[in-house]
C-alpha cells in the first residue's frame, strides 16, 4: 500500500460497496430480497487483488519491492 494509494483506494472502494450491497439486501424490510453471493465475493476478490496492486507510476522501490 505504500505509494499506490490510487489501487489502494479502489480495492477498498469495491469491498465495501460489495459488502455494504450485501448487508442493504439482507436486513432490508423486504424479505423476498436476498443478497447476490457470488457477486459479492466476486468484488471482494477484486478489491483484493486491487490492494495488492501496485499503481503505473509507482517504481517498485518506491512500492516497498526488492
Amino acid at each position: 500500500m505504500n505509494g499506490s494509494w490510487k489501487t489502494s483506494a479502489a480495492g477498498i472502494g469495491a469491498i465495501l460497496v460489495a459488502v455494504g450491497s450485501a448487508l442493504t439486501a439482507m436486513f432490508d424490510a423486504d424479505p423476498a430480497t436476498i443478497p447476490d453471493w457470488g457477486a459479492v465475493v466476486a468484488a471482494v476478490i477484486a478489491g483484493i487483488g486491487l490492494l495488492a496492486a501496485r499503481d503505473n507510476n509507482v517504481s517498485s522501490e518506491a512500492a516497498g519491492a526488492r
